[in-house]
C-alpha cells in the first residue's frame, strides 16, 4: 500500500462492507447490463462499474458522497483506489 494516504490506511482497517455481487447496482436499476469489470466503495458497500464501463458508475458514486476509497470487485484482485490522493493500494 502506498505509504501516505491516510484514506487507504483507513479503508484497511475497516471490515469489508457488503456489496451486491450480481453487478453494477445502477446499471441493474436502469436494466443495463454493460459493465467491464466491478468496484465496491470501501465505506457503504455500493457497487458500481469501472471507468472502462460506458457509465463509470463507481467515479459517479464517489462524485456524489465524497466516500474516497474503493476496491476491486473482481474475483482474484485485491487492490483499493483513492479518488482523494490518487493513489493505489
Amino acid at each position: 500500500m502506498s505509504g501516505s494516504c491516510a484514506h487507504l490506511q483507513e479503508a484497511a482497517s475497516r471490515e469489508p462492507a457488503p456489496g451486491r455481487e450480481d453487478g453494477c447496482e445502477d446499471c441493474l436499476a436502469a436494466g443495463l447490463h454493460v459493465w467491464a469489470h466491478l468496484r465496491i466503495c470501501t465505506k457503504c458497500g455500493h457497487v458500481g462499474c469501472c471507468d472502462s464501463s460506458p457509465n463509470r458508475h463507481a467515479t459517479a458514486h464517489f462524485r456524489q458522497t465524497a466516500h474516497p476509497v474503493i476496491r476491486s470487485f473482481e474475483p482474484g484482485e485485491s487492490w483499493s483506489w483513492c479518488y482523494l490522493d490518487e493513489q493505489l493500494g
